[in-house]
């Protein structure tokens, strides 16, 4: 048998790490394991995985013959964290620069400039993104690239282009010289005016692969020009894009930041409101009323407000910054505890800047409602609650350890130590696993 791989102590086994074309078993040995169920963690429970799936959950600590040992006895296990709002779309720098990056360039520079950030988002211990917009198919390329394993990142179900009003946040042409040249069939598939345009530029994203709809409802906070308090989207074009995304079998994730969209596209059945800054206890009864989730992205408020105060921003989204960091704590912690279901998600780039969890109890949630919210709730918001977010029997081996206990410290998210998606390894001792 060979020797267990241990966070203490790390013995590398080529045939554990390599992607293997033939079967192979592994077993994690976990000193506490909490299962992204909500339930109470769990002591010397042994995780057992055939090739990329959990085939049993044992208690104490088994080695089946010829499995693999991943000894992580004194570490806390937990499923793969997932972050329900990326950009999957390449390493722009965001705020003035954004301009000027747009016109230097081209969607090859984006898509190759979007997979360094993969692999650091895997490394951060997300095994699995919903990227809710991106530019011209980048990030369907991304996913197509990491599911052949072109590439080392998350799995990832894409919404491709957000789909906006004219003007609104998400026109790609916001901020640009209106004498330009713009590509009419690009501009289409982005901007849209009218159910008739919603329902075609809907079908049209599914028929190219895209697995979620994106809409932007209302103005934006870091946008040029719109107001974040107004619905830009008519209720007409909000419940084209609902219904006949839903007609496909795809959810519907909405940018709303103002109360009126906020509480219209609920009422109209959409899956998700992204960021929700100026909902309030009329909305939160919606939210329950249509089973509907919540993404608060706390941190891109943050790091939104610490780049405006920096002169980093024009000074019409400085004020906008300044007066939506007053309200989007207040709104989380009012509703958490209205019961609003609430799944994770940052809206912000790898690297140093994974706050959120930390934002979240802040807030007022507990740490084991922090962890429900990053596996189990994001997985049942992406509708896939069978295949991630979870350690039991037929999900996928996408798992992650910590050295200390998130349940008494929930900021050990933010220093993950071992990361395996899909029973290959790619972190251990917080190291990247050289390939």
């Amino acid at each position: 048998m060979r020797p267990p791989l241990a966070l203490a102590c790390l013995c590398l086994s080529p045939a554990l790490f390599a992607p293997a074309l033939l079967a192979k078993d592994i077993v994690i040995h976990a000193g506490r394991l909490i299962d992204g169920s909500g339930n109470a963690p769990r002591n010397q429970i042994s995780i057992l995985i055939k090739d990329d799936r959990i085939t049993g959950v044992q208690q104490g600590f088994v080695t089946p013959s010829g499995a693999e040992v991943i000894d992580l006895s004194k570490a806390t296990v937990l499923p793969g964290l997932i972050d329900a709002h990326k950009h999957m779309g390449g390493a722009g720098r965001g705020g003035r620069g954004a301009v000027i990056e747009r016109g230097a360039r081209t969607n090859l520079d984006a898509v190759l400039g979007a997979t360094v950030p993969a692999r650091l988002i895997l490394e951060e211990g997300f095994t699995a993104v919903r990227s809710v917009g991106a530019a011209d198919g980048i990030d369907l390329a991304l996913k197509h690239a990491v599911d052949s394993g072109v590439i080392e990142g998350p799995r990832m179900w894409v919404s491709l282009e957000p789909l906006s009003p004219v003007g609104g946040h998400g026109d790609p042409t916001n901020t640009l010289d209106p004498n330009l040249p713009f590509d009419p069939l690009r501009l289409a598939r982005s901007v849209v005016t009218g159910p008739v345009e919603v329902t075609a530029a809907v079908r049209d994203h599914h028929k190219r692969g895209a697995d979620l709809i994106k809409i932007m409802p209302s103005g934006g906070v870091m946008s040029t020009g719109d107001n974040p308090h107004l619905q830009l989207m008519s209720n007409e074009e909000i419940k084209a894009a609902i219904d006949t995304a839903h007609a496909l079998g795809m959810k519907v994730a909405a940018h709303a930041q103002g109360k009126q969209a906020i509480d219209n596209t609920l009422r109209l059945g959409v899956d998700s409101i992204e960021h929700g800054t100026y909902a309030d206890e009329e909305s939160f009864a919606l939210f329950k009323e249509h089973g509907a989730y919540l993404v608060p992205t706390i941190v891109v408020a943050m790091a939104t407000f610490d780049r405006a105060a920096a002169g980093q921003t024009s000074a019409d989204t400085a004020a906008k910054v300044r007066e939506a960091v007053q309200f989007k704590d207040k709104m989380v912690a009012a509703a958490y505890k209205a019961g609003v279901k609430i799944a994770f998600g940052t809206d912000v780039g790898p690297g140093p800047d994974v706050r959120e969890f930390g934002l979240m109890h802040k807030d007022g949630m507990t740490p084991m409602d922090v962890i429900v919210a990053s596996t189990r709730s994001a997985a049942d918001l992406i509708g896939v609650p069978d295949q991630i977010g979870a350690i039991k029997e037929g999900c996928y081996a996408d798992v992650v350890a910590t050295s200390g206990d998130p349940l008494a410290d929930i900021t050990e998210l933010e220093r993950v130590q071992f990361v395996m998606k899909g029973g290959v390894v790619y972190k251990i001792n917080g190291k990247r696993v050289p390939r």
